[in-house]
């Protein structure tokens, strides 16, 4: 198969006549022609643990949702294209696609020189970061090589736009991917960070009446979010883009109750013994997730988990949702805080968090915090629908100047990170 590397060319040309021929084409998508030929890649290509289970995912008409929120982004589509004789029609197909996006992230931090006599403080060392994500490649079309060109290809453009680094997210058993990116294009394994998945059940979480939960506004959340957590690995710089987005349902602040709010300024200046932050993402909005190939005994015994918890709520049966059929979920990120009683005020948001997303009829909520991150005991989870992520990452080039971060490659995992709901 030939390769054509310009952005949307045709096969044909000054080609033998009769003599059919193939190129491949990697060019920018184009929503109004690729939309239903891309829906059809992504539904060929099941994602799971194993041949039984597989996860599909709807993008609800919108093969770009997952990074249209981001500052920059581009999808590319991997086309085939069949040129025959000079009587033969061309004909095209498209076999992969690739999605990719660029912001400003924390990747370290310094110490601020005293000036004015005030103590040194810790500032953010930010980085241009690329992130690839949603890499297919049509089951009849691999082992050709074409997601290795996709990814090049999306390379070159992060480094167009001066990125300094690239990573990927994955499933670390996804055998195929790892070998892709580490062994074919220079990626290394960075960091292990813990996706935690509880499903919403039929009735509510109680949240402690000792507790008080306050929504923030944005500009409150702002302010909280960049004095206290702006040196938290891959916090983006632009916070107020996500937390001003409509996707974005709030951020909530858990309080003792004695406590009396009267602004962000104030609770920065004095803020009580104890308290956690979070907020939540609307991820239902931007698509679907269904799990396929469940026996009908698997399916038999989570209806059952429904009713009962549906019949008798006062029981609080733990049940499993809908999972069969497509679901929605909400993402909480930016958890936070501070305190000797920290993670039952975490726990305390997570159940007000269910509980909305019961409101919003969600199927399961879902966070991801660092390996190191005491959350990952903390948060009630379900470890049958949680797993490990594998994040991977590359420098794009050697001509940067990290300062006193180095190479970010080679630092060591802090105590939590910052996950950027808009490409979670």
């Amino acid at each position: 198969m030939a390769e054509e590397g310009g952005g949307g060319g045709g096969g044909g040309g000054g080609g033998v006549v009769g003599v059919a021929e193939v190129v491949l084409v990697v060019r920018e998508f184009n929503p109004k022609t690729d939309s239903e030929r891309v829906e059809q890649v992504e539904k060929s290509c099941e994602v799971g643990p194993n041949a039984e289970l597989s996860l599909y995912t709807d993008l609800l008409g919108d093969p770009i949702c997952r990074v249209r929120n981001s500052p920059a982004y581009l999808m590319l589509v991997a086309e085939v294209v069949y040129a025959g004789g000079d009587e033969a029609e061309k004909t095209t197909e498209i076999v992969g696609m690739i999605r990719g996006c660029i912001k400003t992230v924390t990747c370290g931090k310094k110490i601020s020189r005293n000036k004015s006599g005030d103590s040194p403080r810790p500032l953010p060392v930010f980085t241009k970061l690329a992130y690839i994500l949603g890499l297919r490649v049509s089951p009849s079309h691999r082992r050709m090589r074409i997601g290795l060109k996709l990814v090049c290809r999306m390379e070159e453009w992060f480094r167009d736009n001066g990125a300094e680094y690239s990573y990927i997210a994955t499933d670390e058993a996804n055998e195929p991917s790892v070998s892709l990116f580490t062994e074919k294009c220079g990626y290394s394994k960075f960091r292990n960070p813990s996706v935690l998945v509880h499903p919403v059940f039929a009735h509510r979480i109680p949240v402690s009446n000792r507790i008080t939960i306050i929504k923030l506004t944005p500009s409150d959340a702002e302010s909280l979010y960049r004095r206290r957590f702006s040196t938290t690995e891959f916090f983006p710089r632009d916070i107020d883009s996500v937390l001003n987005n409509h996707l974005n349902l709030g951020t909530f602040l858990a309080l003792p109750k004695s406590y009396i709010w009267a602004g962000s300024e104030n609770f920065l200046s004095d803020p009580p013994q104890t308290w956690a932050v979070m907020s939540v993402w609307n991820c239902k909005d931007v698509f679907k997730l269904e799990v396929k190939g469940a026996s009908k005994l698997r399916k038999g015994f989570a209806k059952t988990t429904r009713v009962l918890d549906r019949v008798f709520p006062f029981l609080r049966l733990p049940s499993l949702p809908k999972i069969f059929s497509p679901f929605g979920l909400h993402m909480l990120y930016g958890f936070g805080g501070e305190g000797p009683l920290y993670t039952r005020f975490a726990k305390a948001l997570f159940g007000f968090a269910h509980n909305l997303a019961k409101d919003y009829k969600c199927g399961v909520v879902a966070t991801e915090v660092s390996s190191e991150d005491p959350l990952k005991l903390a948060i009630p989870h379900w470890k049958v629908l949680s797993f490990t992520d594998l994040w991977c990452i590359k420098r794009l080039g050697e001509d940067y100047s990290d300062g006193s971060v180095g190479d970010w490659r080679k630092s060591q995992p802090g105590l939590s990170i910052f996950v950027d709901p808009r490409e979670f």
